[in-house]
């Protein structure tokens, strides 16, 4: 007997839509995470022409305009897609203009600025590409070229003593002379135009943690690894070394943990590798305080701890569930 088939013909047709990826979707677009950033950085800008002069918005101007440019320009270049409305290179300029000194040179403003899209950006390939934080390479090239302008400091306005003019960390390096905490947390300290107020710097920073595009593990760890590493110095010596209150509230310690680690393209992408990148920071930056001969050494804390970051992503993201490890040769 001849076997039979039976068809059945479906009463309905079933399509299955085939995309490229990212099949996961956020509600962050780059632009409006961007803009919520610098929206984040409006009490520090506030802070700063309030204790420094309205005058000041012309670093901050010539920052941003000649980043926008150099970006333009060198899209333009590479025949890629210009796209200078997503505040990308607006953030980076407004970022290293932030880390200056008041007062600062505005050819020098304009250098430092091409140098972050073009070195620090741009030569790895763009945004998503880069490996150092864009705007303290700019800083770190300033820092090399102009070292004279870029360590000279302005007294700020309704300055309470004598020494404001220097900042907080050189003032207790080189002559142990402490700066009270109200001071560090106002801002009417010397320092550079983003860095003196804890409580500006902090407002940003909380906002940009509630509305979930800065990771609290950076901040929160490197706020734990100054108290362990910073406090291991001053509980052996408190007269020789600051507290990590200090350390905590003086200097770029604050801006570099809520705008500058948490930098999405230049920080670990895992909860563990956060965690090691935020106390590597803390590390490094107390070492570079005490024993180097800078009283500051956030900049150069991060761009070293930057360098980790593929290494701290590879041996801390989780194994693929099935994938075997390849067997060590012999």
């Amino acid at each position: 007997m001849a076997d039979t088939q039976t068809l059945i013909e479906p009463k309905q047709k079933i399509y299955f839509d085939l995309t490229t990826s990212p099949h996961l979707h956020s509600k962050w677009s780059t632009s409006k995470v961007m803009w919520f950033v610098v929206a984040a950085l409006a009490p520090s800008i506030a802070v700063a022409l309030v204790f420094f002069g309205w005058t000041q918005i012309f670093i901050i101007i010539t920052a941003v305009l000649f980043a926008v440019g150099t970006e333009a320009a060198i899209l333009a270049i590479r025949k890629k897609k210009v796209t200078l409305f997503d505040g990308s290179a607006a953030l980076t300029g407004l970022l290293l203009a932030l880390t200056l000194p008041p007062n600062f040179s505005l050819s020098a403003t304009a250098i430092g600025s091409v140098v972050a899209i073009g070195l620090g950006k741009q030569i790895f390939g763009g945004l998503g590409y880069n490996i150092f934080n864009p705007a303290l390479v700019g800083r770190a090239f300033l820092q090399a070229a102009f070292p004279v302008q870029i360590t000279t400091w302005t007294k700020p306005n309704f300055a309470v003593d004598a020494v404001s003019g220097a900042t907080p960390l050189a003032a207790f390096k080189f002559d142990k002379l402490l700066t009270d905490t109200t001071s560090l947390a106002i801002g009417n300290v010397g320092g550079s135009l983003g860095e003196t107020s804890a409580i500006a710097v902090s407002l940003g920073g909380i906002f940009l943690i509630a509305v979930g595009i800065v990771n609290w593990r950076i901040p929160f760890s490197m706020v734990i690894g100054m108290i362990l590493f910073g406090g291991a110095f001053w509980i052996i010596n408190p007269q020789q070394y600051p507290s990590p209150v200090f350390h905590i509230f003086a200097g770029s310690f604050l801006f570099g943990a809520m705008f500058m680690a948490t930098d999405w393209v230049t920080s670990p992408i895992t909860n563990k590798g956060m965690w090691i990148f935020g106390l590597g920071i803390s590390l490094v930056l107390v070492v570079i305080r005490i024993y180097g001969g800078l009283p500051e050494g956030v900049m150069y804390s991060i761009l070293f701890m930057n360098g980790f970051v593929p290494l701290i992503n590879k041996y801390t993201t989780p194994r693929i569930f099935g994938v075997e490890k390849e067997e060590k040769k012999k």
